[in-house]
């Protein structure tokens, strides 16, 4: 009976909501965006539209390619050239692939070249690196955090602490995973990490891309001044965010007495929309790639629209070691971390950040 009260228990999450202006100097979108690493589906919704514009359009469709490697061994990530080419000479990203992070070993490498190890106990204790016990471990700590600054290390390759991690990468506890790898760089032909990863069957990928017009949609109401909601007058962000899960699931709005899928309906105050413009980009999706979708949201706005708002939701990897920064993430029951932006036409925007259980509160 016990266990069966724990599974019907709504799992603890935090919501945090901000407001603000994109051209207010104080304004934190951008570092916030910047910092969320690992992105794995980005969504935007724009009412009152049936066709996307041609400048948003050709964003969505150059979001940029990103790889896979199977069974890449770990030191290959540590070595001198791999540092000098790749994390020195850009942005470089990469999360281990169908690794769950409150079951499995699993690796990140984050654009400012620190290289995050989720280990399990005995993996931990074989590398015989330091590290710490994992937050989230219980009473029993199964999950230690290792984590080593690479771009440190490219300036110590002669020392003690490079060689002993070399030799456990490579010799006392040799480590494979399959990884995704993405590199934002200036001045660099895209065929670089083909070439260099050429001898492990390296693929390459491009996201997923998927647009659709909705008619007839019921859209909650929104004010910019009203961040918390007004009975009777707007929505709070909470009731849209879960509109917007609904919307992104395709569910149907109207809580009719036959459907036996969903019971959800739109909040109150709602306007029906002739139409609404929803595309989704599923991949391995750098923040470099959503700030520039973000601008042009923003730019949206420069002429006239009948939509009196848009909004930008991004999903982080639920598997991913950390969620913003090098804040560690966990899985428990939900492994969410995730942000929307919704922006308004008088350049307004509210943030929702949102994770699950296994997290700090989010930045």
């Amino acid at each position: 009976m016990a266990t069966l009260r724990r599974l019907r228990q709504v799992p603890r999450h935090l919501l945090v909501c901000e407001k603000s202006n994109f051209g207010d100097d104080k304004s934190r979108h951008r570092h916030l965006v910047e910092t969320h690493y690992h992105n794995y589906r980005v969504s935007f919704l724009i009412p009152e539209c049936g066709i996307l514009s041609k400048e948003l359009k050709s964003l969505v469709m150059e979001t940029g390619a990103y790889y896979f490697v199977k069974n890449l061994p770990l030191h290959e990530l540590i070595t001198q050239e791999f540092i000098n080419t790749f994390v020195k000479e850009g942005s470089c990203y990469a999360l281990s692939y169908n690794t769950n992070i409150d079951e499995d070993n699993t690796v990140a490498l984050l654009p400012n070249g620190k290289l995050i190890l989720s280990l399990d106990k005995d993996t931990y204790e074989e590398t015989g690196l330091q590290g710490h016990p994992s937050r989230y471990s219980g009473r029993k700590i199964m999950k230690f955090i290792i984590s080593i600054d690479l771009m440190d290390l490219s300036f110590k390759l002669d020392s003690k602490k490079y060689e002993r991690i070399s030799w456990s990468f490579k010799e006392k506890k040799p480590l494979k995973f399959d990884f995704l790898l993405a590199w934002h760089h200036t001045g660099v032909g895209d065929s670089a990490m083909m070439s260099y990863f050429s001898s492990y069957g390296i693929q390459e990928h491009q996201p997923k891309v998927a647009m659709s017009t909705m008619t007839e949609l019921q859209c909650p109401v929104l004010q910019s001044s009203e961040l918390r909601g007004k009975p009777g007058a707007a929505c709070s962000p909470g009731e849209l965010l879960d509109w917007l899960g609904a919307v992104f699931s395709n569910a149907k709005l109207n809580n009719e007495s036959n459907n036996f899928i969903s019971t959800y309906c739109c909040p109150q105050p709602s306007t029906v929309v002739a139409k609404a413009c929803l595309c989704t980009i599923t991949g391995f999706i750098l923040p470099e790639k959503i700030c520039l979708l973000l601008e042009q949201l923003c730019r949206y706005f420069d002429e006239p629209k009948l939509a009196p708002w848009v909004t930008l939701s991004v999903q982080g990897f639920a598997d991913s070691p950390v969620s913003w920064r090098e804040n560690e993430h966990g899985f428990q029951k939900g492994g969410e971390h995730l942000y929307n932006f919704v922006i308004f036409n008088n350049q307004d925007y509210w943030l929702q950040m949102a994770v699950g259980a296994n997290d700090d509160c989010p930045p």
